[in-house]
C-alpha cells in the first residue's frame, strides 16, 4: 500500500508543477507542504518550496497562485492526487522491522537484546531517557498522521472526478480507510504514552492563537471509547478484502479492510481491560487538571467481555485461518505464518518495509549477517518441550550432556524442544543455511567461533543466541552477500494473536468457558504440540493456572513480534521480569560456554517505565498537558 503512488503514477496525468498550500492541517502552513511534498515526490514533479511564517504569509501566497499550479482545494477535486494524498496518510504506519534505531519494543523487554551500544536502544535499557531527552519520541509523528487523515476525511466528499467515475461508494471507502488509519494512530500513541489528546474532526487553523492550541489529554477510557467508535464506523464501510477498483494487480494490498478494523479494535479493548488500565489504584493521583483520574479506579469485568466479543467478531468473519505449510512440517508452518506472503492468517500487513535489513541483522556472521539481534536465556527457557510441558515440568529437559545431531554435539538444553523453538532461535551448533552460506552448516557462537565474540569488534550476540523467526534465508544483503533480497509484507496483526486475545479475555470474564481451551489448543495443534486435556497433559485446573498458560503461550507464539513489551506492561509484571538478562557465557569456548551468565541489563523504573514521557518541547507548548507519572 505504501508504494501505491509510485505504482499508479504512469496512469495519471498531472501538471508539470504542483504547489499545494493550505491553512488547515496543523498549527502552521508548513505541515501540509511537507506532507504533500512526500505525495508529489512519487510523480517526480517539482515542488515549489515556500518559506513563510504565520497565517499572514499563507494568505498572501494563496492570493498569488499561478495558472500552471493547482491549489490544495483543486487536489481534492481530482481522483489521482486525492488517492496520492491517502497513500501519504498510510505512510505514517510504522515499519517495525528496524528494532535497533527506530523501534525499541523488541530490545526493551525480556525476550531479546540488541548487541550494539551505539543505538538508542542501549540508552533506553540503562535508563538514559527523560522528558528533555525523549528518545524514540513518536508523539508529533502520529499527530501528523492523525491531522492528515482528518484533512482527507473533511475534504474528499466533493471530489468531482471520483463522483463522475465511481459515485459515492469509492469516496465512502476512502474516508473509511482514513478513519481506520486515524484510529490506529491514536492507538499507537495510547500504547506508548497512555492517555492522549483527542482532536476529533476539528482542523487546527494555521492562524490559531497560542490559547487555541491548548488542549488537555483525555482520560484513558474516553480515548478507548473514541477509537473503538471510529473503528466501528470504518468497519461498517470497509471491504472484506482489498478492493482493486478495476486494477488487475495488487497495488491495493495492505489497504484497510473490515478485518483490519475489527482486529485493531480487539487489541485496543484487550489492552483497555488489562490490569494497567482497569481499576489500577496505583495511579489514583494521575489526574487531569480538573481532578478526574486518567486511569479508571474501578475494576470492570465488562471490559474483558467487550475484548472477548471483539476478538470473536474477527474469528466469526471466517476470512482467516492459521497458516499450515503444504508439507505439514510444523516448523515450516510456524515460519510461514510470517514468511509466506499474503497468506490467510495475515490480517494487517505493511506492504513496503525493511525486513531484509532485519534478516541481515539477525543472521550469523558466517552467513554475511551482522549477528546482533539476540534472544535472551529467559526467552529460550519459555519454550515448551515436545511433550507440551514447560522445562520445569518435563522429564525430557536436562542441562547436562550433549547429543550428536548432524555430526555436531548439541547441548541437551536444546534437545526435545517444541517446533516453535527450532523455528525461532539460532543456538550454538544449530544448523543454518541462508545469506551467503550456500550449504547448511553449524553456527558457532562461542568466543572463538566463526560467529563468536572474538571474531569482530561489534557484531556478536551478547546472549549466545540469534533470532531465527521471521528471518528469510533468501535474503543476502550483508557483508559478502550479493545484494539480493527476499521481499514480503510485514505482518502487524495475524489470526494467531486474535485466538490468544480471545482466550485471555474469555478466561478473565468467563473462566471455564470451553472456547478458552479450544482456541488455546488450536494454536498448539498447528505445531503438533499435545493438547491440554489430552492424555498426559492435564488442562489447567482453575482461572489462575489457565491465565499462566495463556500468558506463556502468548509469549512463545508471538515471540519477536513486538507484543511482549506491551504485554508485560499491561499485565503489570514488568518490574518482576525486567532487570538482568541472561544468556550463555560468550567469553568462553567448549563446554564452559554453556553456563548461564548475565548478558545485559534492561532497566525498568516504576512507575516511569510504564509509559513514555511527553517531551519537554511538547509540554512547554501546551500548558494544559499533564506529564506521565515518574517523569
Amino acid at each position: 500500500m505504501w508504494n501505491w503512488a509510485m505504482e499508479r503514477a504512469h496512469n495519471i496525468h498531472l501538471p508539470k508543477r504542483i504547489t499545494l498550500v493550505s491553512n488547515v492541517l496543523s498549527n502552521n502552513c508548513f505541515t501540509i507542504l511537507r506532507d504533500m511534498k512526500k505525495l508529489i515526490s512519487r510523480y517526480n514533479i517539482l515542488l515549489l518550496a515556500i518559506v513563510f511564517s504565520g497565517a499572514g504569509g499563507c494568505k498572501k501566497y494563496l492570493d498569488q497562485v499561478p495558472d500552471d499550479r493547482i491549489t490544495i482545494e483543486e487536489v481534492f477535486l481530482k481522483k489521482g492526487p486525492s488517492e496520492q494524498y491517502l497513500a501519504n496518510v498510510y505512510n505514517y504506519v510504522d515499519d517495525e522491522a528496524d528494532q535497533w534505531q527506530v523501534n525499541p519494543w523488541l530490545s526493551n523487554s525480556d525476550e531479546a537484546d540488541i548487541t550494539w551500544s551505539k543505538y538508542k536502544t542501549y540508552d533506553l535499557n540503562i535508563g538514559n531517557m527523560s522528558a528533555g531527552n525523549a528518545i524514540f519520541d513518536t508523539w508529533s509523528h502520529y499527530y501528523q498522521g492523525i491531522r492528515s487523515a482528518t484533512y482527507f476525511i473533511n475534504h474528499i466528499d466533493n471530489n468531482a472526478e471520483i463522483l463522475a467515475l465511481n459515485g459515492r461508494q469509492l469516496i465512502d471507502q476512502y474516508k473509511a480507510e482514513a478513519r481506520f488509519l486515524r484510529a490506529y494512530y491514536y492507538f499507537l500513541l495510547m500504547r506508548q504514552y497512555g492517555p492522549v489528546i483527542l482532536e476529533g474532526e476539528t482542523e487546527v487553523p494555521a492562524d490559531a492563537t497560542a490559547a487555541q492550541m491548548q488542549r488537555p489529554r483525555s482520560p484513558y477510557d474516553s480515548c478507548v471509547n473514541y477509537v473503538v467508535s471510529e473503528l466501528d464506523k470504518a468497519a461498517a464501510v470497509l471491504p472484506t478484502v482489498p478492493s482493486l477498483n478495476g486494477q488487475a494487480n495488487d497495488i491495493q494490498y495492505g489497504h484497510a479492510t473490515v478485518g483490519m478494523a475489527l482486529g485493531v479494535k480487539a487489541r485496543v479493548l484487550l489492552y483497555a481491560a488489562s490490569p494497567l488500565y482497569n481499576g489500577n489504584t496505583e495511579y489514583a493521583s494521575f489526574r487531569t487538571r480538573e481532578g478526574q483520574p486518567f486511569i479508571n479506579q474501578t475494576y470492570s469485568a465488562d471490559k474483558w467481555k467487550k475484548a472477548a466479543d471483539a476478538a470473536k467478531a474477527v474469528i466469526d468473519l471466517n476470512l482467516y485461518s492459521l497458516y499450515v505449510d503444504p508439507s505439514g512440517d510444523p516448523v515450516k508452518s510456524y515460519q510461514g505464518a510470517l514468511l509466506s506472503a499474503w497468506n490467510a492468517e495475515q490480517i494487517f500487513n505493511r506492504k513496503k518495509n525493511i525486513l531484509p535489513d532485519f534478516d541481515v541483522n539477525c543472521m550469523p556472521r558466517q552467513a554475511g549477517g551482522w549477528n546482533g539481534v539476540a534472544p535472551t536465556q529467559e526467552q529460550v527457557d519459555a519454550y515448551f518441550m515436545s511433550d507440551g510441558k514447560l522445562i520445569g515440568e518435563s522429564p525430557l529437559y536436562t542441562e547436562t550432556g550433549f547429543t550428536t545431531v548432524n555430526g555436531v554435539p548439541v547441548f541437551n538444553m536444546y534437545m526435545n524442544r517444541e517446533p516453535r523453538f527450532y523455528a525461532s532461535v539460532t543456538y550454538n551448533n544449530s544448523i543454518f543455511q541462508g545469506g551467503n552460506m550456500q550449504s547448511a552448516a553449524p553456527v558457532k557462537l562461542f568466543a572463538s567461533g566463526s560467529s563468536g565474540k572474538n571474531g569482530h569488534p561489534t557484531d556478536w550476540s551478547k546472549t549466545g543466541y540469534l533470532i531465527r523467526k521471521g528471518v528469510a534465508p533468501q535474503t543476502n544483503a550483508g557483508s559478502g552477500g550479493n545484494g539480493t533480497k527476499f521481499d514480503r509484507p510485514e505482518c502487524l496483526l495475524r489470526l494467531g494473536e486474535i485466538y490468544l486475545n480471545y482466550a485471555e479475555a474469555l478466561n478473565e470474564y468467563s473462566p471455564g468457558d470451553p472456547d478458552i481451551l479450544r482456541y488455546l489448543n488450536l494454536i498448539r495443534a498447528r505445531v503438533n504440540l499435545p493438547q491440554y486435556g489430552s492424555a498426559g497433559l492435564a488442562a489447567p485446573a482453575d482461572q489462575t493456572s489457565m491465565r499462566a498458560r495463556i500468558w506463556q503461550e502468548r509469549r512463545v507464539e508471538l515471540a519477536f513480534e513486538t507484543s511482549r513489551w506491551f504485554d508485560i506492561r499491561r499485565w503489570k509484571i514488568a518490574p518482576q521480569v525486567m532487570g538482568d538478562m541472561h544468556g550463555m557465557n560468550i567469553n568462553k569456548d567448549d563446554n564452559t560456554f554453556y553456563t548461564r551468565s548475565v548478558a545485559s541489563q534492561h532497566l525498568f523504573r516504576s512507575p516511569a517505565s510504564y509509559w513514555w514521557p511527553i517531551s519537554q518541547y511538547d509540554m512547554d507548548r501546551n500548558q494544559l498537558m499533564v506529564q506521565n507519572p515518574g517523569w
